[in-house]
């Protein structure tokens, strides 16, 4: 695949793409400031807590699992690790954006 240095190029478009959905989006919002936001592991909020549980079933009825964030902070964690390819950030991208549209 090129290597370290492409695997890494990679990695980065994969959380440019996630985190611009989520800085565009006006239902959700990220946890970590820009600077320290993580490359491998996307952390986000809604901005209406009451709605967490019906993204959760949303993305769960598009084949989307273990998105949810740890239990003392909730909200969303989605995990974009080296093997995961670009195209299921963007599926998970287009899901949270139908959902926001649905809302």
């Amino acid at each position: 695949m090129g290597g370290i240095e492409a695997i890494e190029k990679i990695n980065n478009e994969k959380a440019a793409v996630m985190y611009k959905a989520i800085d565009e989006s006006t239902l959700f919002k990220a946890t970590a400031a820009k600077e320290d936001r993580s490359k491998m592991n996307a952390c986000f909020v809604m901005n209406d807590t009451s709605l967490e549980k019906q993204f959760l079933d949303f993305a769960e009825q598009h084949h989307i699992y273990g998105i949810k964030g740890h239990r003392s902070v909730g909200g969303f964690r989605a995990s974009i690790y080296n093997a995961l390819p670009l195209s299921s950030v963007e599926f998970l991208i287009e899901i949270m954006q139908e959902f926001e549209h649905k809302i």
